[in-house]
């Protein structure tokens, strides 16, 4: 699956585990927000769910300029505070090839390549087993804060 652009943005995250959600929440709105405005050339917005380490990061393409990343990540902040991250600092793991050696960060592989950014959401409430969709209050009063700091990233304000 190709995305033959300048700057991608990847929502990532699973609805069915609450604030893992918020990724895909966030591309979802971005794309109600560019039903009435123009989407910059050259971008594209796409919702990745759980297998964007695998389908989207390890094909990069080569025209690939800027890679956004917009995922709930637990860096230890307050639920909802949200912080653009360098890959180096996202949890050992988290984007994963499965072909890659153990402990290889794959956002860091692409950023060798291309501009990397990972906005992420400090989330509030992620179930391991039970399904529990819907993002917490928190969380969901976060998205108008990561929306603003996309639409700056590939200039559309």
């Amino acid at each position: 699956m190709p995305y033959n652009v300048e700057t991608l943005v990847v929502g990532c995250g699973n609805i069915l585990y609450k604030d893992d959600g918020f990724g895909s929440t966030v591309i979802e709105e971005l794309k109600k927000y560019f039903q009435e405005n123009s989407l910059p050339d050259k971008t594209e917005i796409v919702d990745g769910g759980t297998g964007a380490s695998y389908h989207i990061f390890t094909f990069p393409e080569t025209c690939w300029k800027k890679v956004i990343v917009v995922d709930a990540i637990d860096f230890g902040g307050e639920p909802g505070e949200i912080r653009i991250l360098k890959p180096e600092e996202t949890p050992l793991g988290r984007y994963e090839n499965p072909h890659a050696r153990p402990g290889e960060h794959l956002l860091s592989e692409l950023e060798k390549e291309c501009e990397v950014k990972i906005i992420g959401c400090q989330p509030k409430d992620v179930p391991i087993i039970d399904i529990d969709m819907g993002l917490t209050t928190e969380i969901e009063e976060a998205i108008p804060e990561a929306i603003n700091i996309i639409l700056k990233e590939i200039g559309a304000l």
